[in-house]
């Protein structure tokens, strides 16, 4: 297995990226390239949360991916910091396919909560000039060629998670506004998996049937599932991610989650 920390910091940032990728032995079954995916924790903009990292990486890596958890900028750091490190966490793994037998056309970003938005807002803003030259990549370098997303924060309006849009904006809520990912989606936007509970009382369900509108209206393919039960943040919905004395973390129907990704992203 290769296990190691790299940098993907942009202007001086001290972003990171931990690999996670099989190293298997000379054979032809096993050296077949694999899909990626660069996982991006949330933590409302103020930081990030190990939960949504290494025990995501590990649970994919185990279901046949190269697994990437980036640690990006958070406050006092402000838009669009974060987003030009995911734009060049995605370039690295693409630089580097060939040497972690990467498929190059099948790199995956997976968001959690705020980690969703700044997933959502590379997949809106790939083509945007500026951003890939930002990095030293071309836009089909951070292109991601999937989004897979778990409780995101969407959107600005009345269902917002205002915390997560006042600490990326830096107080400006006309900047806040403009990063409203439903206002976003266009026909470029990479194909989407969406999970959320409908319990959740810190980014509501709204946020993610408003992205699942917008996804139908632009004919981006996608699919949406809202699980019963579960706080925010609930991550694999397991013990291994579930905070102690907090029972209610533990959702067996959500834990199918990373398995109905897997089979949604090889049904491309």
């Amino acid at each position: 297995m290769i296990s190691k920390k790299v940098s993907v910091g942009v202007g001086g940032s001290a972003a990171t990226l931990s690999v996670y990728a099989f190293a298997p032995e000379e054979d032809a079954y096993t050296r077949a390239l694999k899909p990626a995916v660069v996982i991006v924790p949330g933590g409302g903009y103020n930081h990030v949360s190990p939960r949504e990292g290494e025990p995501i990486a590990l649970r994919l890596l185990a279901g046949g991916y190269q697994a990437f958890v980036l640690d990006y900028s958070v406050a006092p750091a402000v838009y669009p910091q974060a987003l030009r490190e995911l734009a060049a966490a995605v370039a690295w793994v693409r630089g580097h396919a060939e040497e972690l037998q990467v498929d190059p056309a099948r790199v995956s970003v997976a968001g959690f909560s705020a980690g969703g938005h700044l997933a959502c807002l590379l997949g809106a803003k790939w083509g945007e000039p500026g951003l890939a030259e930002s990095v030293g990549a071309t836009a089909a370098d951070i292109r991601p060629d999937a989004l897979c997303l778990g409780y995101p924060v969407v959107t600005a309006g009345a269902f917002a998670h205002r915390g997560s849009f006042e600490t990326l904006s830096g107080g400006d809520d006309e900047l806040a506004q403009g990063l409203s990912i439903e206002e976003l989606v266009n026909d470029d936007f990479p194909r989407t998996f969406v999970w959320h509970t409908a319990e959740d009382g810190s980014v509501p369900v709204q946020n993610s049937l408003l992205l699942a509108e917008a996804l139908a209206g632009a004919g981006v393919p996608f699919s949406l599932h809202v699980f019963p039960h579960g706080p925010h943040g609930i991550a694999l919905a397991n013990q291994t991610t579930a905070f102690k004395g907090r029972a209610e973390q533990v959702q067996p129907q959500a834990q199918a989650w990373p398995e109905m990704f897997a089979a949604w992203e090889r049904d491309a």
